[in-house]
């Protein structure tokens, strides 16, 4: 069955999902962390290669303290709980983003659970975490500069190879739940290609039945490049 090798998902509507349930905002990012235990699975059954998150923004700093602690309690949590099943399952975890801006203790166990899981080859799992499309390319063109590279030598390539995604495929589907039609600043470079689709269901309601049936428009589409 032909299927793309890398989607990519912005995983948004936990928060309306808990306001209409009159639950706290935290409730719903923990139902929406169980969804993405359940895609990770699936990805893993139907032999998707590559699955990239949309798990935090730069902009999410800006949301209230006590939702952002919780959003960092979460990530903890799962780091402490799940990096074992990770590596027994064949998943390697990768970091698109600055995690400098964390806290040391979650920056020292997403350091922990790299290393771990750096021989996997089942399932390449790209976390974006503090990850802004726009600092990615900021970032890139930076490391560029301090290589003194000339200007008419930096190609495609060239930024490519200096993104968070360095060495990996673009995604040929990027998912965004919840009704909304925008990327949102995500994977800006890497989905100049990529077949979007855009569901209505909100994220801790998405679930393995959901991605089949997108992975079915997705096969549907004829892909041009432009061409």
């Amino acid at each position: 069955m032909n299927k793309p090798k890398h989607i990519a998902i912005i995983m948004d509507g936990n928060r309306r999902w808990a306001k209409k349930r009159n639950m706290p905002a935290i409730r719903g990012h923990e139902y929406g962390a169980k969804a993405f235990e359940k895609i990770i699975d699936h990805c893993l059954k139907i032999d998707i290669k590559t699955l990239t998150v949309y798990a935090f923004s730069t902009e999410n700093w800006k949301r209230a303290k006590l939702e952002v602690s919780a959003l960092i309690r979460i990530l903890e949590k799962y780091l402490t709980e799940y990096s074992d099943e990770l590596k027994q399952k064949g998943v390697r975890l990768r970091i698109l983003g600055d995690i400098s801006g964390f806290p040391k203790p979650i920056q020292k166990k997403l350091n922990s659970v790299l290393k771990k899981t750096k021989s996997n080859t089942r399932l390449n799992l790209n976390l974006a975490i503090n990850y802004g499309g726009r600092a990615e390319i900021v970032q890139a063109m930076r490391e560029i500069s301090k290589k003194k590279i000339k200007s008419g030598q930096i190609t495609d390539k060239t930024i490519e190879k200096h993104l968070y995604t360095a060495g990996q495929n673009d995604p040929e589907l990027i998912i965004r739940t919840s009704g909304e039609f925008r990327l949102s600043n995500f994977l800006l470079w890497q989905a100049a290609y990529s077949e979007l689709l855009f569901v209505k269901k909100l994220w801790p309601n998405f679930g393995p039945t959901d991605l089949n049936n997108a992975i079915a428009k997705w096969q549907k589409r004829q892909r041009r490049y432009g061409g």
